[in-house]
């Protein structure tokens, strides 16, 4: 089984002055913005500083149990377990990845060790596409918020649309097949290219603490997709403080509101960066329609936002190749519209 820390930039064994050249790398351009901002707009400094800081304890909770879990996975072996059950049946698995993704409580951001686990373990590329775009659109806790705040249509549509984007997504890597842009997912995947599934795994070590080795791989796992996550995620939440600061999102809903039909579209392009996240898109959407959005146009920013958000964007490109990532980015933005408008059809219908 390939290792995940091979796969990883800075996770290589024997790379640790590497490591710490794109850590600071990383680290350094998040600090460089921040510079800038201080120094052409003092002002508004701690406005970025504070969106950041309450951005990664936001999401810490997150990246703590989805790190916990890719280390224990892998230290206990279970990672080949899963490995085989989303590998046999190439159809079956993508509908089973889809559906798990679209009732995982992992946001956009925390899926991402997960998904470096399953691409590293020989996982076919088609159910691991499928979970990683249905995983951030919806959960359990976020289904409750959204029908709590925008109302229980909403949010059955909007898992609706969960199901379905990992569908496409997931059936769309199968059609494209053998393609050149699909080879070796994982950037420095080299040795995973013509990976097979896990055909007769091992029995996992549940109790995995109990063997020195077995926590050694557990502590490596942890060490290197916390760090991995802190960098590339401290990057994209500067960002995003930028867009967040500096973009006035009433004239931006005031705007979409009053595009008519180009709603929708204009919907999916506004939310790949102005997206915050999951559970803050929620006031976020109902103010948008307090300001005259409509809801198919509202469900589309949800949707585009939520797969295509800056922190997720930012890590997605940071794991794996660009051909990939591109298709990545187009089957989020094609499935956004094509719910927004079948959405606004059915309402249509409905009177």
């Amino acid at each position: 089984m390939a290792d995940i820390g091979a796969q990883r930039p800075g996770g290589g064994v024997g790379s640790f002055k590497h490591g710490l050249a794109k850590l600071d790398r990383v680290l350094l351009t998040a600090a460089a913005i921040m510079v800038a901002v201080l120094v052409f707009d003092g002002d508004r400094f701690e406005d970025v500083v504070v969106f950041t800081g309450e951005a990664l304890v936001e999401i810490a909770i997150f990246i703590v149990i989805s790190v916990g879990l890719a280390g224990y996975l892998k230290a206990s072996g279970a990672d080949n377990l899963i490995a085989k059950a989303f590998s046999g049946g190439l159809y079956r698995a993508t509908v089973l990845a889809a559906l798990f993704g679209a009732l995982s409580p992992f946001c956009s951001c925390g899926v991402i060790p997960l998904i470096a686990a399953l691409l590293a373990s020989g996982v076919p590329l088609a159910p691991v596409m499928a979970f990683w775009l249905a995983s951030p659109i919806m959960d359990p806790e976020m289904f409750i918020l959204t029908a709590a705040v925008i109302g229980p249509e909403f949010a059955i549509i909007k898992t609706v649309a969960a199901l379905g984007m990992g569908l496409l997504g997931g059936f769309t890597v199968i059609a494209l097949g053998a393609s050149p842009i699909l080879r070796d997912p994982l950037i420095g995947a080299a040795s995973t290219c013509g990976a097979r599934a896990v055909t007769n795994p091992k029995p996992p070590v549940w109790s995995f603490w109990r063997e020195a080795p077995r926590r050694t791989v557990f502590a490596k796992e942890i060490r290197v997709a916390g760090l991995f996550l802190f960098k590339w995620l401290t990057l994209a939440f500067v960002l995003e403080a930028i867009m967040v600061t500096y973009v006035p999102m009433q004239e931006v809903g005031a705007w979409l509101a009053g595009l008519g039909a180009w709603a929708i579209p204009a919907a999916a392009m506004v939310g790949v960066p102005s997206y915050l996240n999951g559970y803050a898109a929620i006031p976020l959407a109902d103010a948008l329609m307090d300001y005259g959005l409509s809801a198919p146009a509202a469900m589309t920013f949800m949707v585009a936002g939520g797969v295509t958000c800056i922190p997720a964007a930012v890590a997605v490109k940071a794991l794996v190749r660009t051909p990939v990532f591109g298709l990545y980015i187009a089957i989020a933005m094609a499935g956004s519209l094509a719910v927004g408008f079948l959405f606004a059809a059915l309402s249509a219908i409905a009177g």
